[in-house]
Formats: structure tokens, C-alpha cells, sequence
């Protein structure tokens, strides 16, 4: 069972992860947002319009699984209730992380999922990274747009606004944030050399093997759209190949941009 942190807990985890993020330049100003599931009906989670690089402890504010302040001096982030529907998906969640990793956020405004079977430690720690429908931010929008993907995934590319992942603890929901955005910039580079190598049907299914004994569960999430692969089973790799390179190259290249 997940142990519920403190108040101080969780708002130490809470800042440390932050000032990674920033340093990473996973956010720009004040982009971003992080909370943590303290109790049954409460969240610490971080103020709006503020940059996660430059927190202190008062910073942070304690609301109700409503998006009501309980505590704190500043307002709760604006994308709130993407948090909290997060958590009432999914009884497993104690952290919620957001951000704009920009490799993974270019993927996400390119409208692509990272699908493919590519890297073994993505397969194992994650699955598949799914596409979540594009939604206002700041709106309830957003947290409709998360509901059919949160629950078979602890990681999600938000369509033109960013990646979402989810933890039992907030590190853990980092460092998942951060095996999004170092496989998207792998997967970049890869297709911009000319080709990517997906594993064969069996060598996944031993890793599938290797999650489940893990403790991440015998189903491989994403697979139910195309049996083992994310990539469907029958595509012209080399046709699939030159439409993400010319895609992705082109939305670097003007420079996506992605809402907060």
C-alpha cells in the first residue's frame, strides 16, 4: 500500500523535482506544474504563475480534491483538475507531474505518439507513450482529454501543450518525465539519420516478461491497438519513417508553440 506523505514531505520532494525540471529546461517562466497526494481528499501541489526553478516551501499550497485552497498564501496551479481527475482515475497515483520537455513537446505538437518498440528500458518502465486529445489548458477540457489514456498509462504526450506522467511518489513521476523526453530525443535523432529499429515480436514479449515480474503488470500498455508493437502491424516503415523526419524537422524549425 502507498504510504501518504506529510505536508513537509511531500513539499520537499515536491521543490526538489521542480528545480530539476527547470534545470533541465524541461519548463520556460513559469510553465509547469507538479502536486502530490497527501491524504484521501488532499494535495499539495504548486502555485500558478511562478517559476519552478525559484520555490521556497511557503510557495506551495494544500487544496481539496475539488481544486479549493486549504492552505497557503498563493493560488493552486490552473491545470488543477487535470491533477485531481488524474487521481481519481487511479487510486495507485500519489504524484502528478506536467511539463514541456521540448523534444517530447514537439512530438506532442506534431500530433505523434511514441508508440514504437524501440528501447528496452522504455518497455519496461513505461510502454507506450500515447497521444491524449488536444484541450484548453486551464480548462475542463484537459482533464476529459486524459481520461481514456491515464488509465493504462504512466506517461502521455498532452496534444500541443506537453507530457504528462504520473508516480506513486513525485520522483518517480519525474524520473519517469525524464525516459519521455530521452526517448523522444533518441527517436528524433534516430529518424533524422533515416531509419529506426523497432525489436522483434518476441524480443518484446520477453521484456513484457521482464515488467511483469517487475510489478508493472503482465499487459503491455498500448499494445491492445496493434497486438505487440506500437507501430501497426503491415506499415511501410520507409514511407512512416520520411513523414514523422519531415514532420518533426518542420516543427522544430518554426518553433511549436505549446500552450500552458
Amino acid at each position: 500500500m502507498r504510504r501518504m506523505l506529510s505536508v513537509e514531505e511531500a513539499g520537499e520532494g515536491i521543490l526538489h523535482a521542480a528545480r530539476r525540471m527547470y534545470e533541465r529546461r524541461y519548463v520556460a517562466a513559469n510553465d509547469g506544474n507538479l502536486s502530490v497526494r497527501i491524504s484521501d481528499d488532499r494535495l499539495v501541489v504548486t502555485p500558478t504563475g511562478m517559476s519552478k526553478g525559484f520555490m521556497s516551501r511557503s510557495d506551495l499550497v494544500v487544496t481539496d480534491m475539488k481544486g479549493e485552497r486549504v492552505s497557503g498564501k498563493r493560488k493552486p496551479t490552473s491545470e488543477i483538475m487535470m491533477h485531481i481527475r488524474a487521481y481519481e482515475l487511479r487510486d495507485d497515483i500519489g504524484s502528478v507531474v506536467h511539463a514541456h520537455p521540448p523534444y517530447a513537446t514537439a512530438f506532442a505538437v506534431a500530433g505523434i505518439p511514441l508508440v514504437e518498440c524501440v528501447l528496452p528500458e522504455v518497455i519496461v518502465s513505461l510502454g507506450s507513450i500515447p497521444l491524449a486529445d488536444y484541450g484548453t489548458p486551464s480548462t475542463e477540457e484537459v482533464p476529459r482529454s486524459i481520461e481514456s489514456v491515464v488509465t493504462r498509462s504512466d506517461a502521455l504526450l498532452l496534444r500541443n501543450h506537453g507530457v504528462m506522467t504520473v508516480g506513486n511518489c513525485v520522483l518517480d513521476a519525474y524520473h519517469k518525465l525524464e525516459t519521455v523526453e530521452h526517448f523522444a530525443e533518441i527517436t528524433f535523432i534516430a529518424r533524422h539519420l533515416g531509419s529506426v529499429s523497432s525489436l522483434a515480436h518476441d524480443d518484446v514479449r520477453k521484456l513484457v516478461e521482464v515488467r511483469a515480474a517487475a510489478g508493472g503488470g503482465s499487459v503491455y500498455p498500448g499494445c491492445e491497438e496493434s497486438g505487440i508493437c506500437g507501430v501497426p502491424q503491415g506499415a511501410d516503415q520507409t514511407e512512416l519513417v520520411k513523414i514523422i523526419v519531415e514532420e518533426v524537422v518542420k516543427i522544430l524549425r518554426e518553433g511549436g508553440n505549446a500552450l500552458d
